[in-house]
C-alpha cells in the first residue's frame, strides 16, 4: 500500500514538473501579473482536478469517454473557451498589472475561474485521470471511491507544490522586468500563443 502511494506521488511529481502547457501558462501568467494572481490561477487549476477526481470516482468520466459525441462536444466547448480567453488577453491593456492586492478581489476570482474552467473543460485531462488513477488503486479493503479521493488529494497537493515553485521563480522575472513595455507585450503574446496552442491540441486530439 505505502509503496503504491509513494510510486503514485513520484509519478505525479514528474508529470507536474514535465514541461507542458499548464505549467508554462502558470509561468508566463505569473511572470506578467505577479505571484498573487499566479497563486489564484493555481488554485483554479487544482480545484478542477478535484472535479475530475469526482468524475473518475463515480464513473462519470467512463460514461463520457465511452461516448464519442460527448467527448467531441466537450472538446469544442473547451477549445472555444480557451480562444475566448486568448481574445480577452489580446484586448487587455495590462489592467491587472500593479493593482494593489486590496483592490484585486475581482481579478483574483477572475483568474481562479479561468484556471478552473481551463482544467475541467479539457477532455485530455478527463481522459488522463481515467487512465492514470485506476492503475494505482492500493487496497482491497478500502472503498474504491475513498481511494480515488486519496489519490486525487495527493495529485492535487503535489501539483500545487510544483506550480507554487514555478510561481515564485516567475516572480523574480516579474519584479525585475515589469517596468519594460517590451516585457509585458512579449508575455502578453506568449500567453495568447499558449492558450491558442492548448485549444488546437484539444480540438485536433483523437477522441
Amino acid at each position: 500500500m505505502e509503496s503504491i502511494l509513494i510510486s503514485f506521488s513520484i509519478a505525479s511529481f514528474l508529470l507536474a514538473l514535465a514541461p507542458g502547457p499548464d505549467n508554462f501558462f502558470v509561468l508566463t501568467f505569473s511572470a506578467k501579473y505577479g505571484k498573487t494572481l499566479g497563486f489564484y490561477t493555481i488554485l483554479g487549476l487544482v480545484s478542477g482536478c478535484f472535479i475530475h477526481t469526482t468524475f473518475v470516482a463515480f464513473g462519470v468520466s467512463a460514461l463520457i469517454t465511452s461516448n464519442s459525441f460527448l467527448v467531441s462536444i466537450l472538446k469544442y466547448i473547451g477549445a472555444i473557451y480557451l480562444l475566448f480567453v486568448a481574445i480577452k488577453v489580446y484586448n487587455s491593456e495590462n489592467e491587472i498589472t500593479d493593482i494593489p492586492d486590496r483592490m484585486n478581489q475581482k481579478n483574483k476570482f477572475k483568474v481562479f475561474l479561468n484556471g478552473f474552467l481551463m482544467n475541467i473543460l479539457n477532455p485530455k485531462v478527463l481522459i488522463f485521470f481515467l487512465a492514470f488513477f485506476p492503475t494505482f488503486i492500493f487496497s482491497d479493503y478500502i472503498n474504491p471511491i475513498i481511494q480515488f479521493y486519496i489519490l486525487g488529494g495527493i495529485f492535487m497537493l503535489v501539483t500545487f507544490i510544483v506550480f507554487i515553485i514555478i510561481v515564485f521563480m516567475s516572480s523574480f522575472i516579474y519584479n525585475n522586468f515589469k517596468k519594460f513595455k517590451v516585457y509585458t507585450e512579449l508575455l502578453k503574446w506568449i500567453n495568447i500563443t499558449v492558450l491558442i496552442s492548448i485549444a488546437i491540441m484539444i480540438l485536433f486530439s483523437e477522441n
